[in-house]
């Protein structure tokens, strides 16, 4: 049985998806490396800086694709006409879209240790899954993960800042400082939810898209806590638990890696 809202110190975990509970950024990496094969047949990648190029490209698109494969496609395509002087053709363009359409239709591979790590701490808290992305790919993966179970509720959003965060809080009837949010990314997953006031969990992947390693979460922050992997999750929590309660904040006899 959960715990009830109305007690003190920590009353709900938010799990990140995407390279949190189940691998994403592999199938993206493999999908700008088919891009390059495509563009090395026009222009010389170093020179051009192609990633370098692809990843400003994305950027100044976020607010019109939104984030996910079918807004890399569609930057990468734009991408493409520009390196090339519009001399790509229609052949490797379609090429590119056929990039991104397998890139959504890659296979969800669970992280190890999720499932077992998000059921044990569902049975003391609240917990939520707070993903980011294109609705329609995201409700596949989730379906997909195997992992719907285990999350009463589900949120699909197109950004990930203090605002939404403010907003999913807001529904439950809680304060900042009662939520931990569980996450890969400094930027998305953390940052916002310290500027809120509450508190974090980081897993780092093994690989990053470059847009999320820039953040403003400063070492040594009391609020994050490093975890490698995903069966060190229970007791992360409950050591926030126990520090959001009163408790002096430290590694102790958790062995736990505390920014």
């Amino acid at each position: 049985m959960t715990a009830p809202f109305d007690r003190d110190g920590i009353a709900l975990v938010g799990f990140d998806g995407d390279d949190t509970l189940w691998k994403s950024e592999d199938y993206y990496r493999r999908a700008e490396e088919e891009f390059e094969q495509i563009l090395g047949r026009y222009i010389d990648l170093q020179d051009a800086g192609t990633a370098r190029h692809l990843l400003e490209v994305e950027r100044r698109n976020l607010g019109v694709f939104g984030y996910g494969a079918k807004g890399m496609t569609l930057s990468m395509i734009e991408a493409a006409v520009e390196l090339t002087d519009a001399a790509i053709d229609a052949h490797d363009i379609r090429a590119i879209v056929e990039i991104g359409r397998r890139t959504l239709q890659h296979p969800v591979e669970l992280i190890d240790g999720v499932r077992e790590a998000v059921a044990q701490i569902a049975r003391d808290f609240e917990v939520v899954l707070i993903t980011k992305g294109d609705l329609f790919h995201q409700e596949q993966k989730i379906e997909q993960s195997g992992l719907s179970d285990l999350f009463p509720r589900i949120e699909v959003v197109s950004e990930k800042d203090p605002q939404t965060y403010a907003r999913v809080l807001s529904e439950f009837d809680l304060p900042p400082a009662r939520f931990v949010m569980v996450g890969n990314s400094l930027r998305s997953d953390i940052e916002p939810v310290l500027t809120l006031g509450g508190w974090g969990i980081h897993t780092p992947y093994a690989v990053t898209w470059a847009h999320e390693t820039e953040h403003g979460v400063q070492a040594g922050d009391s609020r994050v806590y490093e975890v490698d992997q995903a069966a060190g999750w229970p007791q992360a929590v409950a050591e926030i638990a126990r520090v959001a309660c009163g408790g002096e904040a430290g590694i102790g006899d958790s062995g736990l890696g505390i920014r």
